[in-house]
């Protein structure tokens, strides 16, 4: 069996094309997240999608919410309001459904992560601080800290994704 070849970290890459020198930390920690999810998930039983550890939040829930979060996170962004299709999606998350499986929950945070890159590429410096409100009370904060929440939030819930998804498939 042939050793895959393990790339350094996306960070150690250099820098990416297009993305703003002062955004790279955010485009990194995503694409970090992006490669350690698939891996992770490859080989993930449906079956374990929704089931809970020591009454954490399950696999499925996980996956909803990193392709939510940086969805909702990036619209603060760009100064808008969330849309009725988001909020929706936001009180569904956690929550199972027959036709969410482990490979269409990835699928759905690989493209939100393009759509992250693609408004990090696009944003000008000069807008980073910004303000921007959040939530349905705007509360304030600024574009930049806005994407680097967006970053350090995804990969916090990765590594708890991580640490439930080892316990669940150890148990079977």
């Amino acid at each position: 069996m042939i050793d895959k070849i393990k790339l350094p970290e996306v960070w150690l890459r250099g820098p990416l094309n297009g993305i703003p020198a002062l955004l790279q930390p955010v485009a990194h920690a995503l694409l970090q997240a992006r490669e350690e999810l698939n891996e992770l998930m490859a080989d993930f039983p449906d079956p374990l999608l929704w089931d809970k550890v020591a009454g954490m939040a399950s696999p499925g829930f996980h996956l909803q919410h990193l392709a939510g979060v940086l969805d909702r996170l990036f619209t603060y962004a760009k100064g808008e309001r969330l849309s009725a299709d988001q909020l929706t999606y936001l009180a569904a998350e956690g929550k199972p459904h027959e036709n969410l499986f482990t490979a269409v929950l990835v699928e759905r945070f690989d493209l939100q992560v393009d759509a992250a890159l693609k408004q990090l590429a696009e944003t000008d410096q000069l807008i980073l601080t910004e303000v921007r409100g959040v939530g349905r009370t705007q509360v304030p904060s600024t574009v930049i800290g806005l994407y680097m929440h967006a970053a350090e939030h995804t990969m916090r819930h990765l590594g708890q994704l991580l640490v439930t998804v080892k316990i669940l498939k150890q148990n079977l």
